[in-house]
């Protein structure tokens, strides 16, 4: 009798903690809203109804929501296809029409109408047309008796089964994705466009204001946002490329509001979120926060010092290594926020707290037995997968992402095995894209530098690549002998029989340590590794199902983000992350003029937006204290992925833009805290300003519906 009255107390005091720090804490689907959170959502101010955000058979919400190019979420505001995303979204396609001659980067594009839109090759845009649950088709024939992988190759034959039924005679395409750590399943039937045209991107003194040094930080000035364009054949339909096709004529655009925020005010955001894991256990978030975030943040700042310098000296080198560089310092900040935030509040502790409760629980309940051992196997596990998990991170971190001649030279392996033609001409043509945003002076820099690290910080000999026991290529070796470092000279090579360019890169210093790395991270590591993750996905499957028998009342459970569409919501808020600081939910222009200082590389501003502050010519965009609103934050649960997603107010009126979070919230991916969490937006009113004011491309605006 005490020992269950003091698992209840527990509980009952566990479960006030999580209310009070996770308040609105989740990425919920919209086919779910009106059964777990239309009340709740119209309680804080919602004026809408769930079919308003979610329906199949009506225009509703969801028909304005865009998977951008796969990573992103855009949005449709126009009845002509426009399309409105982040900066750092377009950011590719902007910088690949960008050249010294022509800084579309620095100066910023505006087509001056249709005809002068920019085309993307390979850049899509995906709507959802409907979604639907088929866990107990998909799981019919699921046992006990089956491997993981033997489990996966049924799923995903009875999903391709499913698929091939669901769209056959239509343009459709479709996908079957896990939920709940593969204890339920839902399909997602979709239409993806080709043909997307770049519009108009401010220049990157607004979208990429403050660039490193105030990504994923509060307060914020950042203007991120760029505008694109879905283009259709003449009934609608997805087409590749043509002069005739036309801007694509949606369900449902969104209307665009001026009217602002304030604080208390009901926010959503909806987008397609990329990944999270609320649900580890707390040796995982262990493992994640005190070896292999310390150890990426590491090899990234030593990356990122050297790419820095090298754009700082020539604008050859910052255009071509712009995107790169920002792509490296995003998540180098966001961990290390991270580690910051779940030390801040008690995120490993919390979790230990909550395994406690839920092993007391399971010995007050008739549970099948196998729920017991959970926490211990998690520990077994976790041990067994440190080193393999640390010496991934190494050869992710520098063989495949650090040193791109390292990645660049293993390209070539296929065809100078096997001599096959096609794979030979898939590397040619290759060449020439690699070349455009390449510095061999940078990368030799960070091949010397990087392969250091290799060498010396791992601590598990087991998993250090045996090249580092030999032969050691320094980078003036390789970069001076070697074909992968040189354009012309690669390209008069392949001018040669297929035996001459085989002999030639086989012995090539670039391709030998590439092979090295490679090969040993492919004998070595990638087995041992997946084989762990097989094991760790079978236990997270049964933990997370056990949770919810054991503890149904312990939250609302929602589906960890997995890229599919979600609806966040919450208020806007301002934020008090440690003692005696104090932070308002909005920022205006003046604050980006005290932080402007000419010709730097972050904070420098163009002349034309000092000019309309000093006049103070806001035209109707301003606040009611006179002054421009340009960012603000709100309680929102998001993630990456939701990169561009609409911030849309109680009448599912867009008034901002999505682009971040507050550094001090970044362990939301593992560990929501409400007091802590924000999401950073762009004001509508600061986009609308820049496009009529600043860009004089009003036109846009004639396009909209704004209120």
């Amino acid at each position: 009798m005490m020992k269950n009255l003091k698992i209840t107390l527990l509980l009952s005091f566990l479960m006030l903690c999580i209310l009070n720090s996770r308040a609105k804490e989740g990425m919920w689907l919209p086919m779910f809203l009106q059964q777990l959170n239309e009340a709740e959502m119209q309680a804080m101010g919602l004026e809408l109804s769930a079919e308003d955000i979610y329906s199949i058979n009506n225009g509703s919400l969801k028909d304005a929501i865009v998977h951008f190019g796969g990573g992103c979420t855009a949005e449709i505001i126009s009845a002509e296809g426009l399309l409105l995303t982040n900066h750092h979204c377009g950011y590719g396609q902007i910088q690949s029409h960008s050249s010294v001659d022509n800084d579309y980067l620095t100066n910023g594009f505006w087509a001056k109408d249709q005809t002068e839109e920019l085309t993307n090759k390979g850049l899509t845009a995906t709507f959802i047309k409907y979604m639907k649950e088929v866990t107990a088709e998909v799981l019919a024939n699921d046992t006990a008796e089956i491997s993981e992988n033997q489990r996966k190759e049924l799923i995903k034959s009875i999903g391709d089964s499913l698929i091939a039924i669901e769209i056959e005679g239509t343009h459709y395409e479709a996908s079957i994705k896990p939920f709940f750590k593969g204890n339920r399943y839902f399909m997602f039937v979709t239409e993806t466009f080709m043909d997307v045209r770049l519009v108009g991107s401010p220049p990157s003194s607004i979208g990429k204001f403050g660039s490193d040094t105030d990504n994923w930080m509060w307060p914020r000035h950042t203007g991120d946002f760029s505008i694109f364009r879905i283009y259709s054949d003449k009934e609608n339909k997805p087409a590749e490329y043509s002069e005739d096709n036309v801007p694509y004529q949606p369900n449902r655009p969104l209307s665009i509001s001026t009217q602002g925020v304030k604080p208390g005010d009901f926010t959503m955001v909806y987008g397609f979120p990329g990944r999270t894991d609320e649900y580890l256990p707390a040796v995982a978030v262990k493992q994640i926060t005190q070896v292999l975030n310390p150890a990426k943040i590491s090899i990234r700042k030593t990356a990122l010092d050297i790419m820095n310098k090298g754009m700082r000296a020539s604008d050859n080198v910052r255009i071509k290594y712009a995107s790169k560089y920002a792509s490296v310092a995003n998540y180098y900040k966001k961990w290390i926020g991270e580690n910051t935030g779940i030390q801040k509040t008690r995120g490993i502790k919390r979790k230990e707290e909550f395994e406690a409760a839920f092993m007391d629980a399971l010995s007050s309940n008739d549970v099948d037995p196998q729920y017991s051992g959970l926490l211990n196997l998690y520990d077994s596990l976790y041990d067994k997968m440190e080193s393999v998990a640390l010496a991934r991170d190494y050869f992710i971190e520098i063989a495949y992402r650090g040193v791109e001649i390292i990645k660049f030279a293993n390209k070539a392996s296929k065809f100078i095995s096997t001599g096959g033609l096609e794979d030979l001409e898939k590397f040619k043509k290759s060449i020439s894209g690699h070349f455009k945003n390449y510095d061999a002076n940078t990368d030799a820099l960070l091949f010397d530098a990087l392969l250091q690290k290799y060498h010396t910080d791992q601590a598990d000999s087991e998993y250090l690549p045996t090249y580092f026991n030999g032969k050691m290529y320094t980078a003036s070796e390789v970069f001076s002998k070697s074909y992968f470092s040189n354009q012309e000279n690669l390209e008069d090579l392949f001018k040669s029989s297929l035996k001459k360019i085989q002999k030639k890169l086989s012995n090539d210093p670039a391709f030998k340590v590439a092979s090295a790395l490679f090969g040993h991270y492919r004998d070595v590591i990638y087995g041992k590794y997946w084989a762990l993750e097989d094991e760790l996905d079978a236990l997270d499957r049964l933990y997370i199902k056990a949770m919810m028998e054991v503890l149904p009342d312990y939250r609302n459970y929602y589906p960890d983000a997995n890229s599919t569409l979600r609806l966040t919501y919450g208020q806007v808020k301002g934020v008090s992350p440690i003692d005696a600081v104090s932070y308002g939910h909005v920022t205006y222009l003046e604050g980006m003029m005290e932080k402007y200082i000419p010709g730097d590389y972050e904070f420098d501003l163009p002349q034309k937006l000092i000019d309309l502050y000093e006049s103070k010519d806001f035209g109707t965009y301003a606040d009611d204290n006179g002054k421009l609103p340009v960012c603000f934050i709100a309680t929102n649960h998001t993630t990456g992925g939701n990169s561009g997603s609409p911030a849309l107010n109680a009448k599912g009126e867009l008034v901002g833009l999505n682009f971040d979070r507050a550094w001090e919230g970044t362990m939301s991916d593992i560990n929501y805290d409400a007091s802590r969490c924000r999401n950073i937006m762009v004001d509508a009113r600061y986009i609308l300003f820049i496009i009529d004011k600043y860009a004089n491309a009003d036109y846009l605006l004639d396009e909209m519906t704004i209120k």
